[in-house]
């Protein structure tokens, strides 16, 4: 390290103000989660999946060993004690995020892109009826956009602006009023079924920041359906459905308690969810079906959504695992992901080579505001130029850290912070181009993706300053680029 530069060790983020008030996570840290500190190695991976406390696979295993359950579309006691468990489950999803059961119901996905392609291939697309999105998506949500281009419905994107990349409300209102009118400037949209539908995340899995859940409001306002991707938001934030109130809301059960992977859910409003009409049928999803007749007849209910059989050995475990989380306080959990954040940005920024320069370059917003526990940015060397994100990733697996890098199947926020115009992208394309390196050398871009650290339910201080330490340590001074010989990038 060099001389002046200050020492991880000399600023002390256990000693910070609010955060003795979360020490209640160090102790679960110390007990349910201490496996976490095996072998020396620090999980900085919570946007990518939460993880597991021993009393969520205790009670998983328990519950198996007292008695069998089979098929819950068979009627006999083990099939009848299974349903009971997916209707217990069923209302502690509604109850975990306050959804009125008269007004919401809860379909089980294998995961939060399984309930974003259940909406995009049953939703009424047409000319008079787009999608907006914005940039900022996953490409969960994005890939709805092959639906409605099936169905010769417009797609509108929302683009980020400043350096913070946010999405400005007055771009948003452009799109959604702009999708109301023909070629005439006639409206399009006269108040008789939805005008559209927009899909956006509560919170960015790229560089978390927090889109306003007032959007919500504001869309259906103007006519739309929302769908709401809150995957990367619900396991540090608390999501009040009731109030907020979107049509459509996606989540992966393992980014909030790790365990069980394999099931997600779709929240969906009982008047949104009836009009989506379904271009498949399946076992589990219909009342009866005839062959000779060439007729099928669908389960009005959720289960008209939920293809064949669930998963429910695993079912019991979301509702232990909410029951869970429910219990240690979203509101603490939240408390002391912003006080990590906070933190480590603020020292990330702060560190500057001998010359003066940066050594990191964040992507998104700097501060703490209005913004959740991921943090995406890039290593400089002293002279400017980008270390290459593999090259972090192979050094920190390394050095005991499991963190995330690339762009995070987040093509939009990754175009918005590294500057990629669509005037570049028209000039080359992955299929002429023929390699992720190939394409990427010919849009003139140092490098393929970012470095993104998040923090989580078991995340403590000294996760955050240990990764500090390491940063300092390995990149402060370097000289570079390094000459390696690196894998080549194979996704995304």
């Amino acid at each position: 390290m060099a001389e002046g530069h200050a020492s991880a060790a000399g600023v002390r983020l256990a000693a910070a103000a609010g955060y003795a008030s979360t020490a209640r996570i160090d102790h679960l840290r110390a007990t349910e989660y201490r496996h976490l500190d095996r072998d020396g190695r620090v999980y900085l991976d919570y946007t990518g999946a939460g993880v597991a406390a021993r009393a969520q696979i205790v009670a998983h295993h328990d519950r198996l060993l007292a008695g069998p359950y089979s098929n819950p579309h068979s009627e006999n006691p083990t099939s009848e004690a299974t349903g009971t468990l997916v209707a217990s489950a069923r209302r502690a999803v509604l109850d975990f995020f306050r959804a009125d059961p008269a007004e919401y119901v809860v379909v089980f996905t294998p995961n939060a892109s399984g309930a974003c392609r259940l909406v995009g291939e049953a939703y009424d697309f047409g000319r008079d009826r787009p999608l907006v999105l914005t940039w900022d998506n996953h490409n969960s949500v994005n890939g709805i956009r092959e639906y409605a281009r099936a169905a010769r419905a417009p797609v509108r994107y929302v683009p980020l602006a400043g350096p913070d990349l946010r999405v400005a409300e007055s771009d948003l209102i452009a799109a959604l009023t702009a999708s109301r009118r023909g070629p005439t400037g006639r409206p399009r949209w006269r108040g008789s079924g939805p005008a559209g539908l927009l899909a956006y995340p509560a919170q960015s899995n790229f560089t978390g920041v927090q889109h306003p859940l007032e959007w919500v409001d504001l869309a259906r306002r103007h006519g739309y359906d929302v769908l709401l991707d809150a995957a990367a938001f619900a396991p540090t934030n608390r999501l009040d459905v009731g109030t907020v109130r979107p049509d459509f809301v996606c989540l992966s059960f393992y980014k909030l308690f790790g365990y069980p992977t394999g099931v997600g859910a779709l929240l969906a409003r009982r008047d949104a969810l009836a009009r989506l009409r379904r271009p498949w049928f399946a076992g589990g999803t219909i009342r009866a079906v005839s062959v000779q007749g060439d007729w099928h007849q669908p389960m009005a209910d959720e289960s008209g959504f939920e293809d064949g059989t669930l998963n429910f050995l695993s079912l019991p475990d979301v509702e232990f695992g909410l029951r869970w989380l429910d219990s240690i306080g979203v509101d603490l959990v939240h408390t002391r992901v912003g006080l990590l954040t906070g933190w480590l940005l603020e020292q990330l920024t702060a560190l500057r080579h001998r010359n003066g320069r940066p050594l990191v370059g964040v992507y998104g917003p700097a501060t703490g505001d209005a913004r959740g526990g991921t943090v995406a940015f890039n290593f400089r060397y002293p002279d400017g130029s980008l270390v290459d994100e593999r090259l972090v990733a192979f050094e920190s697996s390394a050095a005991g850290f499991a963190l995330r890098t690339g762009c995070f199947c987040n093509p939009g926020a990754a175009e918005a912070a590294f500057g990629i115009s669509r005037r570049s992208l028209r000039r080359t394309d992955l299929a002429h181009a023929g390699t992720i390196d190939q394409h990427l050398a010919a849009l003139g871009l140092p490098t393929g993706g970012a470095v993104r650290v998040s923090f989580g339910l078991a995340s403590t201080a000294a996760d955050a300053e240990r990764f500090l330490t390491f940063a300092e340590s390995t990149y402060l001074d370097r000289d570079g680029p390094a000459d390696v010989r690196l894998p080549p990038r194979i996704r995304c």
